[in-house]
């Protein structure tokens, strides 16, 4: 009784973790229960035996999505490397292989990263987690028109979990390809699958400020300032508030922004920005 009772604590504890992952559904679905004979009971030892593989594969993977989850990288490829010895046919082991590379950072693992990608996209093309996250390596790279094909898949698809993320990133991508048009077309769909989207507000503040729209500019900056809060905006967002109050003729606010963007971020392309253009009589700093 106690060697049954352990083993369903264990059980119940891979449940959890399995549970409580960003965007995962876990396999270990319950079997509903039923005086009939079910496919289960009567299928051969070996299709059982390779349901059960798969299983495994599969906690494997989720477990090192955890690691990956928490920084240890090095754990997450142990457990990624013990699903490529079963098999290299699942798409969210080389998905997350591809992604734990990237994150190591290091010129060569970098590089190794799209091949993994490459593998995890021809075994699943539809798979719009897959393409997100190629998307944003593409982005990395400096490769936008490549980042832009992947992105747009993902953000197109319906269901998908990140779909507002992926389109924060297609946003991000047509700014860094001078397209403000589908920039901001692409943000206010963001925007409508996640009404909280920071990232669209800001960007779309700033889309606004330099077309001199500074109404709906001053708008935008201040539903993100809503949700982040005066004290925790990034950079960026300082820096958008700052030029706006300069082009409201609010020079209180813009001291107050002034300072709190010398203060946490000094060494920002921001601040330096600003020290730049600080006696400039330009109309609009860009």
């Amino acid at each position: 009784m106690k060697k049954t009772v352990k083993h369903s604590v264990i059980l119940l504890g891979v449940g959890a973790l399995l549970f409580s992952l960003q965007g995962c559904q876990s396999t270990l679905g319950l079997v509903k229960k039923d005086s009939s004979p079910s496919y289960a009971d009567i299928s051969t030892p070996t299709s059982k035996f390779k349901r059960d593989k798969k299983k495994a594969a599969e906690i494997r993977v989720e477990i090192a999505a955890e690691y990956l989850r928490t920084g240890d990288l090095d754990a997450a490829k142990r457990a990624l490397d013990d699903v490529f010895q079963e098999t290299t046919r699942n798409v969210r082991a080389n998905m997350l292989m591809a992604v734990l590379l990237q994150q190591e950072g290091s010129p060569e693992n970098v590089a190794k990263a799209e091949e993994y990608f490459k593998r995890a996209i021809s075994i699943d093309p539809q798979d719009a987690q897959t393409r997100n996250n190629y998307g944003r390596y593409l982005f990395q790279l400096g490769r936008y028109n490549d980042a832009l094909e992947q992105l747009k898949l993902a953000g197109s698809t319906l269901g998908y979990e990140q779909r507002g993320m992926a389109l924060e990133n297609l946003g991000l991508t047509y700014l860094k390809l001078g397209d403000a048009p589908n920039a901001e077309k692409t943000f206010r769909q963001a925007l409508q699958v996640n009404r909280n989207s920071t990232v669209s507000m800001l960007e779309l503040a700033e889309i606004f400020y330099l077309r001199q729209q500074f109404a709906l500019a001053t708008e935008a900056y201040g539903d993100y300032v809503r949700l982040v809060g005066d004290k925790n905006q990034s950079a960026h967002g300082l820096w958008v508030g700052i030029r706006l109050a300069r082009a409201n003729g609010d020079n209180m606010s813009k001291q107050v922004l002034v300072n709190q963007l010398r203060a946490l971020f000094p060494d920002s392309q921001e601040y330096q920005r600003y020290l730049q253009l600080q006696y400039s009589t330009e109309a609009v700093w860009k």
